[in-house]
């Protein structure tokens, strides 16, 4: 559920109308719903009551400090997989002591500043990132906590460019050579073994692969124990998915559910990292139309957001639902819905029966609060967009829409070219 409804034809994000917040912002913007995010972040939390647990936002799907603020004052940690992230964290107010730091590639001055920052734990990736903490931990005069990301081996049934839980995937280290990872780790001195990690992929639309993967996490906590390591967190990460069209992922307790019953035997402090499920539905992209065209064999509408705006559609094929900001009675059209970007994968939308928009209507991306604005960009030297957060009947600008000067902020032509 979200607060993105028609009140008679006009769309509005909680109390405010959005044709009157594009009015004042312009567009393309993100809009973000605080109360959809606060209630999403509650049901994923209390699905796991009565059991002890962190819930970690992934700073990933959305990491505007407003946003992450929101999670950590409803007692939340962050799940980061860079040093900009863990500034970020910091910066919105997180508990270091709520932060987990996964990612393959994690650089020496990112484990410095996460050492020094006193985080929970580092999921770690590989032996040779073993190696790499153990010696900036004994040159900082540090403990650091850790524990080994598994690969499972487990197929997350979600599209290859976010599946993680495979042997073929860069993630993590091989289940079967687990055990001997964990022993060389328990053999460097400035490293505390506290947990075991796992990460099977992204948009997960069933219970099964998590279930099948915390089975195999569950051998080997026992295992570990028995050669006398302190398992004390058991990190299951996130990718559970949402509803962009037709699919039916399990809500929050169903997954839980699931989960609780093979994990609270292990008496270990569960870290969950859900991003997607938590922003997605929470927010959406606002465009207008700037023309329409047609080819002969198909017709266009294109707007003034791009691939650079909103990438996963170029990049995952991946489906977002079109609406009328302002419903009018206009008819209907199959059209291809393309940005200003000078490449056939810009696009939005394609082959999609959608209202007949003309030049000037304003347009809602749904589902578009997770991996949009993160994963955007200054493609064709465009400006990136501006961040909105309604709060009831007001609404807050927690971004600024870049400039041309933000474009080159930073370059500098040096003498030599200045030279006549």
């Amino acid at each position: 559920m979200h607060d993105f409804q028609y009140h008679g034809d006009e769309l509005w994000c909680e109390e405010l109308a959005i044709r009157a917040i594009a009015e004042k912002v312009g567009t393309p913007f993100y809009l973000y719903s605080h109360n959809t995010l606060k209630r999403h972040f509650r049901v994923f939390d209390d699905a796991f009551a009565g059991q002890s647990h962190i819930v970690c936002f992934a700073a990933k799907a959305n990491s505007n400090i407003a946003v992450l603020r929101i999670f950590i004052r409803e007692g939340g940690g962050v799940d980061i997989v860079s040093g900009g992230e863990l500034y970020r964290a910091l910066l919105a107010g997180a508990d270091p002591g709520k932060i987990v730091y996964s990612g393959v590639g994690k650089r020496i001055d990112e484990i410095d500043y996460a050492l020094t920052s006193g985080i929970l734990l580092f999921n770690v990736e590989s032996p040779a990132e073993l190696e790499t903490i153990q010696l900036r931990a004994k040159t900082l005069g540090k403990k650091a906590s850790i524990a080994l990301r598994i690969n499972p081996d487990v197929d997350p049934q979600t599209h290859p460019h976010i599946s993680t839980g495979l042997k073929e995937n860069k993630f993590g280290i091989d289940i079967a050579t687990a055990v001997e990872a964990y022993r060389a780790a328990a053999r460097l001195p400035n490293l505390d073994i506290t947990g075991v990690s796992c990460h099977i992929g992204s948009q997960v639309t069933k219970v099964s692969p998590f279930v099948d993967a915390l089975g195999r996490l569950q051998v080997l906590v026992r295992r570990l124990r028995e050669e006398g390591m302190d398992i004390r967190y058991l990190d299951l990460g996130g990718g559970l998915g949402i509803t962009y069209r037709e699919e039916t992922p399990p809500l929050p307790a169903e997954y839980a559910g699931a989960l609780l019953a093979m994990a609270r035997d292990l008496d270990c402090t569960l870290i969950l990292e859900p991003g997607r499920v938590i922003v997605g539905n929470a927010g959406i992209l606002v465009t207008k139309a700037l023309y329409t065209k047609t080819t002969g064999v198909k017709n266009f509408v294109v707007v003034d957001a791009g691939m650079n705006d909103l990438i996963r559609p170029s990049l995952y094929d991946s489906y977002h639902r079109i609406q009328s900001i302002v419903r009018r009675d206009g008819g209907e059209i199959e059209a291809d819905i393309v940005g200003p970007i000078c490449e056939s994968g810009d696009y939005l939308a394609r082959k999609r029966k959608m209202p007949a928009f003309q030049s000037g209507d304003l347009i809602a991306v749904m589902s578009a609060g997770a991996y949009g604005f993160t994963m955007s960009s200054n493609y064709n030297s465009r400006p990136r967009v501006a961040e909105v957060l309604v709060e009831g009947d007001r609404f807050h600008v927690i971004r600024e829409r870049e400039t041309y000067a933000d474009l080159v902020r930073g370059e500098r032509i040096p003498p030599f070219l200045l030279s006549e």
